[in-house]
């Protein structure tokens, strides 16, 4: 058996716990992610709703104004015909005639408004599906990363649990080593290659640090990265 044959294995174990431990950390960012992306849809039904709002407050200020004129020329027409002179009753009648084409005016805006509010009213119902569509595809892809991070916790915890136990099965000198050099590099424990090159820093040792690590009787550090060398 290889000298390193039990770092091997904690380093296994390692390995799948910085894996999990990362896609921990991946999961909630890919969920923001995920909601970020309905912001968009959103703010296009803001933009839409907001269009529609100005629209209907046209209409609705034109039909205040057209309601205004109408109940002015019905006072000015009863006005009118009690009037004694024709200078009085002339200047009335073209009072009456300019407001009634100021009146048309404004009935012109009120329909214009309200043309412009039939686009505006697809629009936003155009809005208001896509943003429930990409709302329910988020919602489908946000609970399926729920179930993974809930699947990750529990394989993490496994993880945990078997290193803890494994740690009785490593010599502790060999244990001391390791964990100094996995605060700096990773992996900890690499190859010797073909050509006498540490497979973690990839520079080629010495003759000597590549037969000592040929011979598996001693644990060889490269010395280079400092990583612990092996061969098969």
């Amino acid at each position: 058996m290889n000298i390193v044959q039990p770092l091997l294995h904690l380093q296994e174990i390692d390995r799948c716990i910085r894996e999990l431990e990362q896609e921990a950390v991946d999961i909630p960012e890919r969920k923001a992610q995920e909601s970020a992306s309905i912001i968009a849809a959103q703010e296009e039904l803001d933009a839409a709703k907001a269009k529609l709002r100005e629209a209907q407050s046209r209409a609705a200020a034109s039909e205040a104004e057209i309601k205004a004129m109408d109940e002015r020329l019905q006072q000015m027409k009863e006005e009118q015909a009690s009037l004694k002179s024709n200078a009085d009753f002339t200047t009335f009648n073209l009072e009456i005639q300019r407001l009634t084409k100021d009146r048309e005016k404004q009935e012109s805006r009120q329909l214009l408004a309200m043309d412009d509010m039939v686009p505006l009213k697809t629009r936003v119902a155009d809005a208001e599906a896509k943003v429930q569509k990409e709302k329910a595809a988020v919602d489908d892809y946000v609970a399926e990363l729920d179930t993974r991070l809930a699947a990750v916790k529990e394989q993490l915890a496994a993880c945990e649990a078997e290193r803890r136990e494994y740690l009785d099965a490593v010599p502790e000198n060999l244990l001391v080593r390791y964990e100094r050099i996995r605060t700096r590099r990773w992996p900890v424990v690499v190859e010797l290659n073909a050509d006498g090159a540490c497979t973690g820093c990839h520079l080629v040792q010495p003759p000597s640090v590549a037969q000592d690590t040929r011979r598996n009787q001693t644990v060889v550090t490269c010395l280079t990265c400092g990583r612990l060398l092996y061969s098969e």
